[in-house]
């Protein structure tokens, strides 16, 4: 098994499971992309490393990818191969790498015009890497990309309140959304389940959905076979958005996701979809 393979396998993500559905040669080459995000995510999160070696990690990923890697390893080797069959620009694997340093260190986010420029970098660059490989058609299927990426960074902010906070006390919602609302950081660390919180976190939700929404809009007719993988992980994480509305995003007292059989139906469905575009 493949260096990317294994760490993909390992990984049991959501996207992952998305991979599936794609033709063999495709397949490969995502699992790759996904290896390689992998990596530069463990990078950016394990505690147990260093600063300075997670630092020195990334760097050393970033100048590979735009100058040569001195002595590649068996990953860089085949994300560099990948890189030329799709014809992946240098700069979106670069802005991958540069998200991923930003987690290096705690920050805050003013406003959603700020941390926006952080989620274009670790998931909408993700998207348009993605979308190439999956096969979909630039320009055409760029704003789908972009705004899916948007959407599924903010679900997973929502989701992972706690876990981000713990985590080095970061913080993704906006600050000027938290003073919107009357909630502090002494509520997010107390872990303060609220009136306020409940209303902060649906506004965030209808962020996200407005981003789900022009997705949808957004996708080419022609483009629909090609991305269907990528359809399958808007209808997981719009699904697990819904889930945690329902529940009010009870997000402190649990971690949310669907069930292997509400993700097998999602991709099942898709499955038949694509069978009759063909």
């Amino acid at each position: 098994m493949s260096d990317a393979s294994e760490i993909t396998r390992q990984a049991k993500s959501n996207l992952a499971f998305a991979l599936q559905i794609l033709p063999k040669d495709r397949r490969d080459d995502a699992v790759i992309f996904y290896a390689f995000c992998r990596v530069i995510d463990d990078l950016a999160d394990d505690l147990t490393m260093s600063l300075e070696t997670r630092e020195e990690g990334l760097k050393a990923w970033r100048e590979g990818l735009m100058a040569g890697f001195p002595d590649a390893d068996p990953l860089q080797k085949d994300l560099l191969a990948m890189q030329q069959r799709r014809e992946i620009p240098t700069e979106l694997l670069v802005a991958i790498i540069d998200g991923c340093r930003m987690d290096l260190r705690p920050q805050r986010f003013e406003t959603w015009d700020d941390l926006s420029g952080y989620t274009w970098k670790v998931a909408c660059a993700v998207g348009l890497v993605a979308m190439r490989i999956f096969g979909g058609e630039v320009p055409g299927c760029e704003k789908y990309a972009v705004a899916l990426g948007h959407a599924l960074q903010i679900t997973n902010i929502l989701r992972d309140v706690e876990e981000d906070f713990d985590n080095g006390g970061r913080i993704y919602l906006p600050m000027a959304d938290l003073e919107k609302f009357g909630y502090s950081e002494e509520d997010l660390a107390a872990k303060v389940h609220d009136d306020r919180f409940h209303k902060l976190m649906a506004f965030e939700a209808d962020r996200a959905e407005a981003y789900y929404l022009e997705a949808a809009k957004a996708l080419p007719a022609s483009d629909r076979k090609a991305m269907v993988a990528a359809e399958i992980m808007r209808e997981i994480y719009h699904s697990l958005l819904g889930k945690m509305r329902k529940d009010q995003f009870k997000v402190y007292s649990q971690r949310y996701s669907l069930s292997k059989a509400r993700k097998m139906t999602i991709f099942s469905k898709h499955l038949m979809k694509r069978g009759a575009m063909s």
